[in-house]
């Protein structure tokens, strides 16, 4: 008996051609994948060289600006605080110097005060010495 292939070998056939349909499709859909990335990356680099390029410049010069001005407020501050200081140094210094100065002219008017009291009590009190009394005599 003799085997007919032809069923067979059309199948084969036919299966072969469905592979390398298959092997076009998925060759097509690789070069449109890759079209698809390259559009993709200029666009995003056209995004970037028409709209981020010119901020990251402006932004750029904002943060030289805020530099500058942090570097001077800082060394303003340090000014101020270093005038303060002396400031408060002379301040300190100062009200030392009127605390003595008051301190001894009380004390001047004080002594003067405890002469005077002296004097007049001593022209007022009797002329006549007293005499300390006597130890009491201790026992042994």
């Amino acid at each position: 008996m003799a085997v007919d292939l032809s069923t067979t070998n059309t199948f084969l056939g036919i299966m072969a051609v469905v592979s390398v349909l298959q092997a076009l499709v998925l060759i097509g859909i690789g070069v449109g994948a890759f079209l698809m990335y390259r559009r993709a990356m200029q666009l995003v680099n056209e995004l970037e060289t028409r709209q981020i390029a010119p901020l990251r410049e402006k932004v750029d010069a904002i943060l030289v600006d805020v530099k500058a001005v942090t570097a001077r407020v800082s060394q303003q501050s340090e000014r101020v605080n270093h005038a303060i200081s002396g400031t408060m140094d002379r301040v300190d210094d100062t009200a030392h110097r009127v605390k003595d100065s008051v301190q001894d002219r009380i004390n001047q008017v004080l002594g003067v005060a405890r002469g005077l009291r002296a004097v007049v009590s001593s022209v007022t009190s009797n002329h006549t010495r007293r005499e300390p009394p006597a130890p009491a005599a201790s026992r042994l």
